[in-house]
């Protein structure tokens, strides 16, 4: 199977697993509004089978927040839930991280970032997903998703480092952009724009 098949795969089986495990509508239960952002929204998921949410309400209230994640625990096979009271900072969020093993036991990651709406960041990432969503070519698609593919197994590297690298830096493989990491460290991923 090719990387652009892999990646319209994983595409639809996300969004088939969030109408399915109606993380949404758990969150629409509170008041929020969300936004689907990142490689799930980009259509850049390949290896990593992460969900990333953003999730605002008029105020950030922790009962709240665990309420809707109870829901999700009690109803859904997760593994693991890590949870991040960012509230008192600039970031003005509370950080939901959960995994969750499918039915044919591939693992996803659901990262589920309450904001307060009106915050600093409201709406930050949305417009760099847009911004990436809307500069992709074919060619820079393919070139994106084979350095995903080519990551490997257990290294970390966020898909905006990755983006930046390969917009910014003209990186076209992981070998370049491994030297482009090594002489461009990321500081802040919530700064660049392609």
């Amino acid at each position: 199977m090719d990387l652009l098949s892999i990646a319209d795969q994983n595409q639809q089986l996300a969004f088939n697993l969030l109408q399915e495990a109606q993380l949404i509508e758990a969150w629409q239960k509170i008041g929020a509004t969300i936004h689907i952002v990142g490689s799930l929204k980009s259509g850049l998921m390949m290896k990593n089978l992460d969900i990333d949410l953003h999730i605002y309400t008029e105020k950030l209230q922790v009962a709240e927040s665990f309420s809707v994640m109870q829901e999700l625990a009690e109803r859904l096979c997760l593994t693991d839930i890590q949870y991040k009271n960012l509230i008192d900072t600039e970031e003005e969020c509370i950080e939901w991280h959960a995994s969750y093993k499918d039915k044919e036991m591939n693992v996803w990651k659901f990262d589920m970032i309450h904001i307060r709406k009106g915050s600093k960041y409201d709406g930050v990432v949305e417009r760099v997903t847009d911004a990436v969503a809307s500069k992709l070519t074919p060619e820079l698609r393919r070139i994106i998703l084979q350095i995903k593919f080519d990551v490997p197994r257990g290294t970390i590297i966020p898909g905006i480092e990755i983006y930046q690298a390969v917009f910014t830096g003209k990186v076209k493989s992981y070998a370049e952009l491994e030297q482009w990491r090594n002489n461009h460290p990321l500081t802040n991923s919530l700064d660049w724009m392609p």
